[in-house]
């Protein structure tokens, strides 16, 4: 309902949400492992039949966004591996291949995938949540944060393969849970006793996909860093966003992460 604006781009396709559950529950009160949990049974197998995704991981879980044309291809897709459910007037529907087999095509062939250029800044962030209840007292802040604080972006090709730092704020309010990614210097200005977070309080480090904007067409990217990071058992906090991806992971294993993407880069030349 937002008015048209020439500062506005809008995707014209329709995205659809799946959260993956274990035993019909979503897990609660920790934070996300991410895309290491998901990769090899959901992220690769898409990717494989071609299909583009996003990936939000927040403070609680994390979703994968399809694109609603691909909804045919997703459930043949995994419906070997999972139980799959739809949501109707707040229940829960089995679906199965049947119900949206019109228009199933089986995906063509197609090349292999770009392998996108990563990048590692030096800073390091924090992933957190807040009760609902206490949101007003942290607002003015928030909103300080996210509209007047940061410096403009760079220009393209700006950036170096190493850099510095990156200015990342990531702000989710999804079915009243809170998630929030922020460097550890702007969590110094929030009251810390408001900002939740694990009980190791550990901060985290970003690698970022992309050299110039992905846009949603691509698929294979989140699998880029997913399938790496999986087989080597290290959780990671998944962000996807028009420009870039960002996969956070914890600081103490930034070191084999990026060794890791590296040797994936190399092999995949």
């Amino acid at each position: 309902e937002l008015p048209p604006s020439e500062f506005m781009q809008v995707a014209d396709s329709t995205w659809l949400v799946l959260s993956v559950v274990s035993n019909g529950r979503a897990p609660s009160g920790s934070q996300a492992t991410g895309v290491t949990k998901i990769a090899r049974s959901v992220i690769a197998p898409l990717a494989e039949h071609h299909v583009s995704v996003l990936m939000l991981s927040t403070y609680q879980t994390d979703f994968i966004l399809v694109r609603e044309r691909d909804l045919p291809v997703v459930i043949h897709t995994l419906a070997g591996e999972f139980d799959i459910y739809k949501e109707e007037s707040g229940e829960c529907i089995p679906v199965t291949c049947d119900d949206v087999s019109n228009g199933f095509l089986k995906p063509k062939p197609s090349a292999s995938p770009t392998l996108h250029p990563v990048q590692s800044p030096q800073t390091r962030f924090c992933i957190l949540t807040v009760a609902p209840d206490t949101l007003p007292a942290i607002a003015t802040m928030l909103i300080d944060v996210l509209f007047y604080s940061h410096s403009p972006p760079r220009e393209a090709g700006a950036s170096s393969q190493d850099l510095d730092s990156i200015t990342f704020f990531a702000f989710s309010l999804i079915e009243g849970y809170i998630s929030i990614v922020m460097d550890a210097e702007t969590q110094k200005r929030f009251p810390s006793d408001l900002l939740l977070t694990s009980s190791t309080g550990e901060l985290w480090r970003m690698v970022r996909i992309g050299g110039q904007p992905l846009g949603f067409d691509e698929c294979g990217i989140v699998a880029q860093i997913a399938e790496p990071l999986a087989a080597a058992d290290i959780s990671a906090y998944y962000i996807s966003t028009f420009n870039f991806d960002h996969a956070l992971v914890p600081e103490e294993g930034i070191a084999e992460v990026i060794q890791l993407l590296q040797q994936r880069q190399e092999s995949g030349r």
